[in-house]
């Protein structure tokens, strides 16, 4: 064997930013399930992935044997169209679980076509709910109690909030036990993240001793353009290690997938946007992230 094939075999792979990529293993799989870790994927900056990831990195962690539930938390009900649900259809949904005294979770948790994965969808109607908790006695907390229940059934529980730091995400963070935060590889979307993460800090100091950030996703990544990949230098720069090792490149198939209502995972599982949220979903539980 040649000195360069026995170079070329022992380089070490590394991800974007030029850091060592350790390996992450297939999860093992659960003798049983729950208590889930609940994780809120937060951006107040709108389009930059925050469902796309949502549906996908659930369906990946379903993929591997874990019992998860996507809770709904935009009025856009962008989560529940991109698994098939018509929002505007829906008779019952979280509006009506923070709402309504004696409401039962089973009553609105929808199964999806992704087996292991279900669905507490959302409409137009949790707008109002913005204005309605305003007058309730802990109305930061209203969230974590009607989850509660949920805790027990499943391993992950994932919350897609709105794009905004109002009192529903106030509310999501109060109820997670850690915030994923997706970042596109855009120069305007760096400005809000370290907005973003003082509103994590408060919500810790004065509501929820365990919350944590979970890490920072890179989305929409282009290596082709330098400025995508001078970006994400920055985001590294500027938060280290909490730069997760994966990241999600730009793709139409991501689009495509949504249309089709299903994640890219079964819609198309050959893809490397498929393998890349299969390898967020290796990450996190390899931190410790999910279950």
């Amino acid at each position: 064997m040649t000195s360069q094939a026995s170079e070329d075999r022992d380089v070490t792979p590394t991800d974007p930013v030029g850091r060592p990529l350790p390996e992450f293993p297939e999860p093992a799989p659960l003798a049983s399930h729950g208590p889930a870790r609940i994780i809120a994927l937060c951006n107040q900056k709108g389009g930059v992935g925050k469902t796309t990831t949502t549906i996908n990195l659930a369906a990946a962690l379903a993929d591997y044997g874990r019992r998860v539930l996507i809770v709904d938390f935009d009025p856009q009900g962008a989560a529940s169209v991109g698994l098939g649900t018509s929002p505007h259809e829906l008779d019952r949904t979280i509006y009506n679980l923070l709402m309504e005294r004696g409401a039962r979770l089973e009553e609105m948790v929808r199964p999806t076509a992704v087996p292991g994965l279900d669905l507490l969808p959302a409409n137009i109607d949790l707008s109002a709910a913005e204005v309605q908790l305003v007058g309730e006695v802990a109305r930061e907390s209203v969230l974590s109690r009607v989850l509660r229940p949920a805790e027990e059934q499943y391993d992950v529980i994932l919350v897609d909030c709105q794009p905004s730091l109002g009192l529903l995400t106030v509310n999501a963070l109060t109820a997670a036990h850690g915030v994923l935060i997706p970042l596109e590889c855009e120069f305007f979307a760096l400005r809000g993240v370290a907005l973003l993460i003082e509103t994590v800090e408060k919500v810790r100091d004065r509501l929820n001793p365990r919350l944590q950030v979970d890490g920072i996703l890179a989305t929409m990544h282009d290596p082709r353009t330098l400025h995508s990949r001078e970006v994400l230098a920055r985001v590294h720069e500027a938060f280290g290690d909490q730069l997760l090792h994966t990241v999600i490149g730009r793709t139409v198939k991501f689009p495509d997938s949504s249309v089709a209502a299903e994640p890219i995972t079964t819609y198309a599982p050959t893809h490397p946007g498929a393998a890349a949220y299969r390898q967020l979903a290796r990450e996190l539980v390899a931190r410790g992230d999910a279950a």
